[in-house]
């Protein structure tokens, strides 16, 4: 049997030394093992989201809300992988509920700059024909 946290180990250390798609490949060996797993989820995400990978990023994270709704992290990280994506309208309602939950000042800064994208998408003008 494979041991998850052995996995987990390594697909941290290779995320923390820069190589998030080798990360990636530990880490969604793990998740295969522990699907409901938070840290092996986390982990992965956020393996993805440094590799640029943001599909796949979202759809872990997506998973992760599910699992646990009020938790802040996993909406924040999905509110920046569609930010990312420059989905912001999307991004918006999560990065919102991050804010409310964490009541963390780097968050409502990532919520501020999200809305002025938002609005600024809206108020531009329409292009001239």
């Amino acid at each position: 049997m494979t041991d998850v946290l052995d996995l987990l180990r390594k697909g941290r250390e290779f995320r923390e030394a820069g190589d998030p798609s080798t990360a990636a490949r530990y880490l969604a060996e793990a998740a295969e093992h522990a699907p409901r797993d938070r840290t092996v989820l986390t982990e992965l995400a956020l393996a993805h989201f440094q590799s640029a990978a943001l599909g796949k990023a979202e759809r872990v994270l997506v998973d992760l809300v599910e699992l646990d709704p009020s938790d802040g992290y996993p909406r924040l990280l999905l509110g920046r992988t569609l930010s990312r994506q420059s989905r912001h309208a999307e991004a918006l309602p999560h990065l919102k509920l991050a804010a409310a939950l964490t009541r963390d000042p780097d968050v409502e800064g990532e919520l501020a700059r999200v809305q002025a994208r938002v609005t600024t998408g809206r108020a531009a003008p329409p292009p001239s024909a």
